[in-house]
């Protein structure tokens, strides 16, 4: 079984749509989606810097842009799951057939807009916690009255919360853990974001949406969502509720996942992989990031694809 992760925020990188755009029909499809999304995607995908393309209201949509145009060029029809994280959820709603590619453009528009008004109304932010007992690690986050936005596996948990609660996390670790302030504008998937999740509910109620036509997995509690609506409503309290990819990748090695492709910009979901699902089982990876890995992906879609009736 063949899985197609969509990555998350902090993934962007200067540049990395440029090679993309010599496909046929690339830069004309960035360009309609720049004007659902609100931003030049062309520009940010290519010229922007890394400050330009760290604004949330920019790279949410620039990453669910990434991952839809990259997809368009394998057959899906071959590949069995999908899922995403944190706004990479949005994009594996799109390889889904839970929301057409306008749709999740148009919302990553959205919440991108709104996660960074909602930052705005505090000084918060996150620290990535790596190491220690994952029992201590959320006692010490919860004692310091910060929440555990994502849960990644492999050993790692991102804090989040006030800034001077994570200045004492930091100053008072865990036992064991080491303590990364992450370049993040606020306290992503937290009740910080509730007014995020309430302008992107406003919306979200009106879109179309079908059910999925391959496994679906959800940040929310690593389950596969077979209801359409059901999935943007998820979506939707995925704002403020923690990332759960620690459960998606357990998920993945239940069901026997034997080869896994991450979609542009590829490698922070194919390091977690690595890392988590080790041993005699392990899968094949494809971090798909320009045009010239397509003959690699293809060819893992080839070996371990399902056709989806």
């Amino acid at each position: 079984m063949l899985a197609v992760l969509s990555p998350g925020q902090g993934s962007q990188k200067p540049g990395f749509l440029t090679p993309w755009l010599e496909l046929p029909g690339a830069r004309d499809r960035l360009t309609w989606w720049s004007a659902l999304a609100g931003v030049d995607l062309v520009h940010l995908g290519t010229a922007a810097d890394a400050e330009e393309i760290k604004d949330t209201a920019r790279t949410q949509p620039l990453l669910v842009a990434a991952a839809v145009l990259a997809a368009e060029h394998l057959p899906m029809g071959d590949v069995a799951l999908v899922a995403g994280h944190s706004v990479g959820e949005l994009g594996a709603a799109v390889l889904a057939g839970v929301l057409p590619p306008e749709a999740a453009i148009a919302l990553a528009g959205l919440r991108g807009r709104e996660m960074a008004a909602a930052c705005a109304l505090a000084p918060t932010g996150m620290s990535a916690v790596l190491g220690g007992d994952p029992d201590e690690v959320l006692a010490t986050i919860e004692k310091h009255g910060l929440h555990p936005a994502n849960r990644n596996g492999a050993g790692q948990i991102v804090a989040a919360g006030a800034l001077d609660a994570l200045a004492g996390f930091k100053d008072a670790p865990p036992a064991g853990a080491r303590v990364i302030p992450l370049k993040v504008a606020g306290a992503f998937h937290t009740p910080y974001m509730a007014p995020a999740e309430s302008a992107l509910a406003a919306v979200a109620g009106g879109v179309t949406t079908h059910d999925p036509v391959r496994t679906l997995l959800s940040n929310l509690d690593g389950t596969a969502v077979t209801d359409g609506r059901e999935m943007v409503g998820r979506l939707v309290r995925q704002v403020t509720a923690p990332v759960r990819w620690d459960l998606c990748m357990r998920t993945l090695q239940d069901l026997g996942v034997t080869a896994i492709i991450e979609l542009p910009p590829a490698g922070t979901l194919a390091g977690l992989a690595k890392r988590e699902l080790k041993g005699d089982g392990a899968p094949e990876i494809v971090t798909l990031n320009t045009p010239d890995d397509l003959t690699a992906a293809r060819d893992l879609i080839a070996r371990h694809g399902q056709p989806q009736h």
